[in-house]
Formats: structure tokens, C-alpha cells, sequence
């Protein structure tokens, strides 16, 4: 049985010109672009100049000022869902509504207080399951014309790629099932190292530098487990924000947390607020290397700095599953410091966020030390090839490969039976469907920008991922956003607060849906602005008076 018997015909995902029209009209790039990708540099697009930043506002300390017991997290997710229910009018869930009106201010809150509680992490993880759970999925799911809240590639669109289909398609053929390894098949891990070594300076890996894993999130739980567990520091982990709130809930079940709201200007996040709040016995930092909501980059130099201030038995990792679709550059050594742990996810690259399949990359001895603690195994066997399949072809990709030749053939021949005309026919149609594929996503990435701008919005520019951050004019809250757009155009939006971003109304809305989608929310979105002009959101939001 031979790997690429049967190979489909690869998707050739493409845009409508009207597609390519509206994102002309992005400011900055060119269309479906990155400028910068060629030259390094970051592009001047509208908004750039503005700074970004999750802090804690005047409304998220009230909420505290309100709680009679800011330690429950239950308590400040429905003090918060019913000031919007009561600034909405609470026609469908009256009793949050009469809560908020019923709690008067009970003490004065601190921002420090917020960022360092425990509460406050599992209040955003309670109510990012109310969003989808309740609000997006329940009760208001008639309401719903056009979701721009996902957060991930339309899998209908754009899926995994033909040629890894084919993989699994060869794995269950040749019954490739059973239990997993802890590290993954050796073939895999080599193809991995290879593939990451060609994408940062210094010497690279091997095999015994890479575990497979079950994706992003599961690793970063099972990595929070290892680092934390019977650790007797007592300083707090430390976790960037804006970020993902099943991540920073994972690492928080497990020790204390501070969060660390971290500026982003012109695509790039600094790292300043983090570095000095690093101690000598800080045990962890938790970074996403392209922030969600905002596809901003942490710059190599700033994780570099971030790594040279971080105690050498601090673990520094580094979610990177967000960092695509922007320029690709040469990762700097720093990220392969024997204190860092970088974490990749199949996810958002690769669109099959159902798979649960990734790697991390760390010092071989904490691999070995991590897979012998941890609760962790890697993916299933059947995953084995198409993990190493991805690694090569994303290597030749990097190395402007067009058709292998006899040693990259070799390569995969090495462990897989293998016709080289087929294998050839197979990457081809791999480079093809990822070429076409990053070309239309960036296209429509670009249109959402133009588009969005064009109704009145104020957009951080997204230098990378499938995601902005957008402040409609008129609202402060982004729940209330999200639930007044909602109720007005039919489109959701996914709350900031969901990101822990704790000030304005600023919302996420994912680009990377097909283009009957997206221009459909666009003209729903342009329709509501320009037939009502932008008033203020803030609505009356007084209780009872101070005790």
C-alpha cells in the first residue's frame, strides 16, 4: 500500500473580484497583502497610531464595587449580564436585571485587585461559556443572520488540505490505530524538528526536542499541570492579555495569576508591563506571540528581552497558534532558550480545530521530564503521518521548493512507501491549495478592515490571524455591543471582556468566513450606522447608593 494512491484533486479556494475590490480599499496594504512581508517592515494603516490596550475601566471596577463577595466568580458574571440586561430593557432574563438594580456599591475596587484575583479569571471563563451556552447558541440564537464571532476558518471553505486528508485516509487503511505515544512516532518528531529548525536561527532541534500533543489548549493545561504542580513558590504565574480564556483558566485551576495587560500599537505588543513584573521565583509566563483579539505581534526582540529578564527557572511559553497569515520572518534563538516552551496547534493553520493535534517544542530534558510526569499523551497514531507529511511540505514550502526532487522524496520514502511522481503530484497540489488558500484569507481579511472602517468602526489593523479588534461608535461595554449589534443587524460579534479585555466596547469579529457571509454582515453592519446616527451605549447603569 502505497502513500498518495488515491489523491484527490486539491481546493483552489478563491475570492470574487468584488472581494478584491472591497479589500482595495483597506488602507496600507495592497490586497490580500501584508506589506512589510518582503522589506520587514510594519505597514502604516489607519489606526495604527492608536494604542491598544486591555486595561481595567471605571465600569469593570463597578461591577466589583458591587459584588457582595468579590471572590465569587458567579456572582461579578451575573452582576455584569445584568447591567446589560438592564441597560437593554431585561425583557428576557428580568431577574439579572433586578440584581444589578438591587446591589449598591459595597467598596471601592482597585485595578490591582482585579488582575491578581483568582475569581476574576474563572468570571471571564463563566462568562465566555454564558456567550456561547446561553446568549449565542440559546436564547438569542434566532436572532443570528451572519456569525462573525467564531473565531476560526470557515472548515466548509477552506478544510484541511487534500493532501492531508490523503494521510489519513492511508492511516486507516493500513489500520494504524491503537495507543498513543507519549512522544509520537519518531519519524514525525524528526519531520517537526526539521520544520522548525528552518524557521529560527541557531542550531534548531531534534527529534527529542518535540512531543506531539492533543492541540493548543490541552497542552498548555497539561504544561500549567507539570510547571505548577507541588511548586512552593508562592508568587503568582503570570499570563499576558489580551488571551484566550480557557488558557489562562487552565493555569490559574493550578496556582495563583496575575494578568498582565499588554499595549499593542502599529501590529506590534510590547512587552514592557510583563518584564516588570517578572520576580526572580516567578514559575511561569504564559504569552501568546500574536495576541487574540487584535493580531498584533510580539515582536523577536521583545520575547528576546522578555527571556533575558526571566529567571532561568522561570518557564516562559509561547502560544503561538495565532502567529500565520502575516509576513514570515526568522524566529530569534531566544525562543529556543532551554527555559522557553513554544506551542503549536493544527487549529487555525490548518483549519481542523476538531482534530486536537499539535506540538510543542521545549529543552529535551524537560520534554522527557514533561512526558514522564504529565497527565498527557500525544494524538492518535492515526495522525502520525499526516503530522509528518505537514512538517515536510511546510519545510519545502519555506524553501521555495516547486516539485521535490530525489533527496526531499527520500525523505518520506525513508518510512512510507512511496511513488515519486505521486508524492510529487501530491505536494504540488499541497502548495498549491496552501498558496491559494493564504492568498484569499488575507484578501478578506483586507475587505473586512475596509469594510468594517466603512461603517463607522474604529479597526486595530490585524498584521496576522483571521481576527480583529473593532470599536463600533456609540458603546463602552462589549457585551452590550454584542448583544444590542446582535439585535439590530442579526451579525454577532464575540465580547472583548471574553478576551479580558476589561475597558471600551472594543469586539472581535473574525474575517475568515466565506464572501456571501462576510458581505452580507459588512452591508448589514454599514446599513445600521448609516441609518442611525452613533449615539452614546453607556445607558443608565446607577443601583441603589453607597452603603
Amino acid at each position: 500500500m502505497h502513500l498518495f494512491d488515491a489523491h484527490p484533486a486539491g481546493r483552489h479556494p478563491a475570492v470574487p473580484p468584488e472581494a478584491r475590490a472591497a479589500a482595495a480599499r483597506r488602507p496600507g496594504p495592497a490586497p490580500g497583502t501584508d506589506s512589510g512581508a518582503a522589506s520587514g517592515t510594519t505597514p502604516a494603516t489607519a489606526g495604527d497610531g492608536r494604542v491598544f490596550v486591555p486595561s481595567v475601566d471605571e465600569r469593570t471596577l463597578d461591577v466589583y464595587a458591587r459584588a457582595r463577595d468579590p471572590r465569587d466568580a458567579f456572582e461579578l458574571r451575573d452582576l455584569w449580564l445584568g447591567r446589560v440586561e438592564h441597560e437593554t430593557g431585561g425583557d428576557g432574563r428580568p431577574w439579572l436585571a433586578e440584581g444589578w438594580r438591587r446591589a449598591p456599591v459595597r467598596r471601592a475596587a482597585h485595578p490591582d485587585e482585579i488582575l491578581s484575583s483568582r475569581a476574576t479569571v474563572r468570571f471571564v471563563k463563566e462568562l465566555f461559556n454564558w456567550y456561547f451556552r446561553d446568549d449565542l447558541y440559546g436564547r438569542l440564537r434566532p436572532q443570528v443572520a451572519v456569525v462573525l464571532s467564531s473565531g476560526s476558518v470557515s472548515e466548509e471553505a477552506w478544510g484541511l488540505p487534500e493532501t492531508l486528508k490523503s494521510c489519513l485516509h492511508h492511516a486507516l487503511d493500513a489500520d494504524w490505530s491503537g495507543r498513543a505515544a507519549r512522544r509520537g512516532r519518531r519519524t514525525a518528531r524528526e519531520a517537526v524538528a526539521a520544520y522548525e529548525s528552518a524557521r529560527i536561527a541557531g542550531p534548531g532541534y531534534t527529534a527529542d526536542n518535540v512531543a506531539l500533543t492533543l492541540g493548543g489548549t490541552a497542552s498548555i493545561a497539561s504544561l500549567a499541570d507539570h510547571i505548577l504542580r507541588g511548586d512552593a513558590r508562592r508568587r503568582p504565574a503570570l499570563c499576558g492579555v489580551p488571551n484566550y480564556p480557557p488558557l489562562v483558566e487552565s493555569v490559574a485551576r493550578r496556582g495563583e495569576v496575575r494578568l498582565v495587560p499588554l499595549p499593542c500599537r502599529a501590529g506590534r505588543v510590547g512587552l514592557d508591563p510583563l518584564i516588570r513584573a517578572l520576580g526572580p521565583d516567578t514559575p511561569m509566563v504564559l504569552l501568546q506571540t500574536v495576541t487574540n483579539p487584535t493580531g498584533a505581534l510580539v515582536p523577536e526582540d521583545e520575547i528576546a528581552r522578555l527571556v533575558r529578564a526571566a529567571s532561568p527557572t522561570t518557564a516562559v511559553v509561547l502560544d503561538e497558534c495565532h502567529e500565520w497569515l502575516g509576513p514570515v520572518g526568522t524566529f530569534a534563538p531566544a525562543r529556543a532558550a532551554p527555559n522557553v516552551i513554544r506551542v503549536s496547534s493544527l487549529s487555525k493553520t490548518w483549519s481542523v480545530p476538531g482534530l486536537k493535534a499539535g506540538w510543542l517544542l521545549a529543552d529535551a530534558r524537560f520534554v522527557a521530564d514533561y512526558l514522564s510526569r504529565a497527565d498527557a499523551v500525544g494524538p492518535p497514531p492515526l495522525y502520525d503521518t499526516l503530522l509528518e507529511v505537514l512538517a515536510r511540505m511546510e519545510r519545502w514550502l519555506l524553501a521555495g521548493v516547486e516539485s521535490p526532487g530525489a533527496g526531499l522524496v527520500a525523505e518520506i520514502a525513508a518510512s512510507h512507501a512511496v511513488d515519486a511522481r505521486r508524492l510529487a503530484e501530491a505536494y504540488r497540489g499541497y502548495r498549491a491549495e496552501r498558496l491559494a488558500r493564504d492568498l484569499a484569507l488575507r484578501t478578506l481579511r483586507d475587505a473586512a478592515v475596509a469594510g468594517l472602517t466603512e461603517a463607522t468602526a474604529t479597526v486595530v489593523p490585524p498584521h496576522y490571524s483571521i481576527n480583529a479588534a473593532v470599536e463600533f461608535p456609540g458603546w463602552d461595554d462589549s457585551y452590550r455591543c454584542f448583544r444590542e449589534l446582535l439585535a439590530e443587524t442579526g451579525v454577532s460579534v464575540f465580547p472583548g471582556i471574553l478576551t479580558f479585555c476589561f475597558s471600551g466596547g472594543a469586539v472581535r469579529v473574525t474575517t475568515a468566513r466565506s464572501w456571501p457571509d462576510l458581505a452580507t454582515a459588512l452591508a448589514l453592519l454599514r446599513g445600521r450606522f448609516a441609518a442611525a446616527p452613533s449615539v452614546p451605549r453607556a445607558g443608565p447603569a446607577q443601583g441603589p447608593p453607597a452603603r
